[in-house]
C-alpha cells in the first residue's frame, strides 16, 4: 500500500512539476532545494486532505506560490468547487488552468464544465468551436464535443439544430462500433428533440432504441408514457410510470457519470413520475 501511496505522490509532483505539449516536455524553472521539498511536502497534505476541505484548498495555494503556473493545480482547485455547485468561484480557478494548459485538455474539459455545471450553454459551444479546430471531435467524459454541443442547442431550444448533431453523432457511432454500442444517451436526447418537434412516433422509437440498451431508463419511460398519452395510450403509459416507479425503488438512475453531482438536462425525478401517474388514474 505504502508503494501505491507514493507511486501517486510522485504522479501528483510530476504533474504539479510539469506540463506537456504536444508530447514534448515544456521547459520549466527549475526549483531550488527548499521549494522541491515544501512540493513535496504539499502534495501530500493535497492527497490525504478531504476533497472538498478548505484545507485542501490551502495546500494547492501553498503549491501554486510554488509552481504559479500549473495547470494540474488550477484545475484540482476548481473541480471539487463545480460538484458543490460554486460555479462562479470554480471557473475563474479553471480558466487559470485553461491559461496555463499547453495541451488544451482544460479547454475541453471547461467546456464540458460549461455545458453540464455551470449552464452557460452559449459559453461552451464557443470553447467547444475552438479546442474542435486543434482535435476535430474528440471525445471528452464519454461523449464526442458534438454531443454536447448537441446539449446545448438543446437546452436554448433549437431543437432542430440538436437533433441534427445527436442524430449525426448516432449515425457515426453505428458505423464505428456497431448499433449494440450506441450510447442510450444519446439515443434519449435524440427522442427528446423528436418530442419537442411534435415528431411523436420518432421519438417513441429513440426512447425505444434508448430502452434496448438499458432497459432501466427511468427518464426515457418517462418522455415515452408522455408520447403514448398523445396517441390516446394511456393504459401503456400508466403501466411504463409503474416500471419507471419500479425502477426507482431499486435505485436506477440517469446512466451518466457525473448525474451524482448535476442534474441532466430532461432527466425526472420521483416526483414528477408520481404526479404524472396520479393525474393519468385520476382521469380513469
Amino acid at each position: 500500500m505504502k508503494q501505491i501511496k507514493y507511486a501517486y505522490i510522485s504522479l501528483l509532483l510530476i504533474l504539479f512539476n510539469s506540463c506537456i505539449s504536444n508530447g514534448e516536455k515544456v521547459k520549466v524553472a527549475k526549483l531550488n532545494l527548499e521549494d522541491s521539498l515544501n512540493l513535496i511536502k504539499y502534495a501530500k497534505l493535497v492527497d490525504v486532505s478531504p476533497l472538498y476541505s478548505l484545507d485542501r484548498q490551502k495546500y494547492l495555494d501553498s503549491v501554486l506560490m510554488i509552481v504559479p503556473k500549473n495547470a494540474y493545480a488550477w484545475q484540482q482547485k476548481a473541480m471539487p468547487l463545480f460538484k458543490q455547485k460554486k460555479y462562479e468561484l470554480g471557473m475563474s480557478y479553471l480558466d487559470s488552468a485553461v491559461k496555463y494548459d499547453k495541451t488544451d485538455h482544460y479547454l475541453e474539459y471547461r467546456a464540458f464544465v460549461k455545458c453540464i455545471f455551470q449552464k452557460n450553454y452559449k459559453g461552451a459551444i464557443e470553447d467547444f468551436k475552438s479546442v474542435s479546430k486543434l482535435k476535430g471531435n474528440a471525445y471528452v467524459m464519454d461523449h464526442t464535443y458534438e454531443f454536447y454541443v448537441g446539449l446545448c442547442h438543446l437546452q436554448l431550444n433549437q431543437f432542430e439544430r440538436a437533433e441534427k448533431l445527436f442524430s449525426k453523432n448516432i449515425e457515426e457511432d453505428r458505423k464505428k462500433l456497431g448499433k449494440d454500442w450506441i450510447n442510450c444517451t444519446s439515443l434519449f436526447y435524440q427522442g427528446i428533440c423528436f418530442y419537442e418537434l411534435g415528431l411523436t412516433m420518432k421519438a417513441i422509437q429513440s426512447f425505444d432504441n434508448s430502452l434496448e440498451h438499458y432497459n432501466n431508463f427511468i427518464d426515457a419511460k418517462y418522455y415515452k408514457a408522455i408520447c403514448l398519452l398523445k396517441l390516446d395510450k394511456k393504459k401503456e403509459a400508466l403501466v411504463l410510470l409503474e416500471s419507471a416507479q419500479n425502477d426507482l425503488k431499486k435505485d436506477f438512475s440517469f446512466p451518466e457519470t457525473n448525474a451524482v453531482y448535476e442534474t441532466y438536462p430532461y432527466q425526472v425525478n420521483s416526483n414528477l413520475i408520481n404526479q404524472f401517474k396520479a393525474e393519468l388514474e385520476g382521469q380513469r
